[in-house]
C-alpha cells in the first residue's frame, strides 16, 4: 500500500509563515533592530526579552508573537547584523578587483571603528564569539553571514586573477579567507586596544601582501 502524502504546510515550510501586513512588518523590523543594537551592546546574555520590548517600544506579547523565543529572535539578530554590515560595505565591495579599491574598503573600516571610538567590534564576529559554543544553530548561522562577507572580497580577486592581474599561481579563495582573518583579527584588537593601530596594520600587510602578487598585464 503507498505510503499517503505528507501535507504541504508543515511547521518549517514558507507556506506556515503567515505573511505580514506591512505594520506588522515595521513592528517585526523595530523589535530585531532594538534587540540587534541591544545585543551588540551588552550581549546576548546580557539582553532579556524585557530588555528589547522596552526598547522597542513593543508590548511583551508582541515580542513572543514575532519571535516563539529568544533563540528566534537571535536568529533574526545574526541575519539583521549580516545585512547590515556587509550591505553597508557593498558599494565598496563591488570594487575590491583592484589594489587601491582593496585600500578605499580597509580605510573605509578604519574611519568607522574611529568613528565608534574603537567600541563594539565587529557586530557579526561578537555575536559569533559568545554563540559558537553554545549554540550550534546560531554559529551555522554566523559563518553564514562570515561566507557572504567573504565572497565579496574573493569575487574582486577572483576578478584581478582572471583578468592575469595576480600571478596564476595564487589562489584567490585563499587571499580572500586569509584578508577577512585579518580583519577580523584587526577588529577585535581594535576593540581591545581602543585603537586603530592593529587593524591597520593587519589590512595594510594583507593588501601588501596582495600588491607583491600583482604582475603586469601583457598589451
Amino acid at each position: 500500500m503507498p505510503t499517503p502524502a505528507r501535507t504541504a504546510a508543515t511547521p518549517a515550510s514558507p507556506a506556515a509563515t503567515p505573511r505580514l501586513t506591512s505594520k506588522g512588518r515595521a513592528t517585526r523590523e523595530r523589535i530585531v533592530a532594538a534587540a540587534a543594537g541591544l545585543m551588540f551592546e551588552n550581549g546576548v546574555a546580557g539582553t532579556s526579552i524585557e530588555d528589547v520590548q522596552l526598547a522597542a517600544g513593543v508590548s511583551t506579547s508582541q515580542v513572543y508573537h514575532y519571535f516563539g523565543d529568544k533563540k528566534a529572535l537571535v536568529k533574526a539578530v545574526i541575519a539583521y547584523q549580516s545585512d547590515t554590515v556587509v550591505g553597508a560595505q557593498e558599494p565598496l565591495l563591488g570594487k575590491l578587483d583592484s589594489v587601491a579599491g582593496l585600500r578605499a574598503w580597509s580605510d573605509a573600516i578604519v574611519r568607522l571603528q574611529r568613528s565608534r571610538q574603537c567600541q563594539g567590534g565587529c557586530p557579526i564576529g561578537s555575536l559569533g564569539s559568545e554563540l559558537a559554543e553554545i549554540d550550534d544553530e546560531a554559529r551555522v548561522d554566523v559563518a553564514a553571514g562570515f561566507s557572504r562577507w567573504e565572497q565579496g572580497i574573493r569575487s574582486g580577486l577572483h576578478a584581478m586573477h582572471d583578468r592575469g592581474e595576480l600571478r596564476r599561481d595564487v589562489d584567490p579563495e585563499a587571499l580572500a579567507l586569509a584578508t577577512l582573518a585579518a580583519l577580523q583579527g584587526g577588529l577585535l584588537l581594535t576593540q581591545i586596544r581602543r585603537d586603530t593601530v592593529a587593524l591597520e596594520a593587519a589590512m595594510g600587510a594583507m593588501i601588501d601582501h596582495i600588491a607583491s602578487l600583482v604582475v603586469a598585464v601583457p598589451a
